[in-house]
């Protein structure tokens, strides 16, 4: 397994079946987040803010891949390695208004952030109320 495949990849779940691959976008260049807010005039963007060297972090992205259920084209999901992008996740919290946290998720939509929340409680966000 390689090292991307953990992060972007499927996996199964403990019957074997197949659960649905989040269909991630990299975000890696601040240039993306005037994209990002008018696409979110169309369809809702989704950002995942993730280190890479923490485990809580790793344990909440996989707590999110396994909870998703949304058909392709429904959201646009963006990954941000806060490690490799730090100047990125820097202007994500001043361009959007949300302060810094890690892991996060934000859903954005006409613009703004509609909801947004770090750690565990990502796992309470409803994906569904957003499309």
């Amino acid at each position: 397994m390689g090292i991307f495949s953990g992060i972007f990849g499927g996996s199964k779940d403990n019957e074997g079946k197949g659960v649905s691959e989040i269909p991630w976008i990299s975000l890696n260049a601040i240039a993306q987040l005037d994209e990002i807010k008018n696409k979110s005039n169309t369809r809702p963007q989704v950002i995942f803010k993730h280190s890479t060297s923490c485990g809580i972090s790793r344990m909440v992205l996989n707590m999110f891949k396994s909870g998703y259920a949304l058909e392709e084209g429904q959201m646009d999901f963006y990954f941000l390695d806060l490690l490799a992008n730090r100047d990125v996740s820097h202007e994500v919290a001043s361009f959007f208004g949300v302060m810094h946290q890690s892991p996060q998720l934000l859903i954005i939509k006409n613009g703004v952030v509609v909801i947004h929340d770090s750690h565990g409680a990502i796992s309470d966000i409803k994906l569904e109320q957003f499309v």
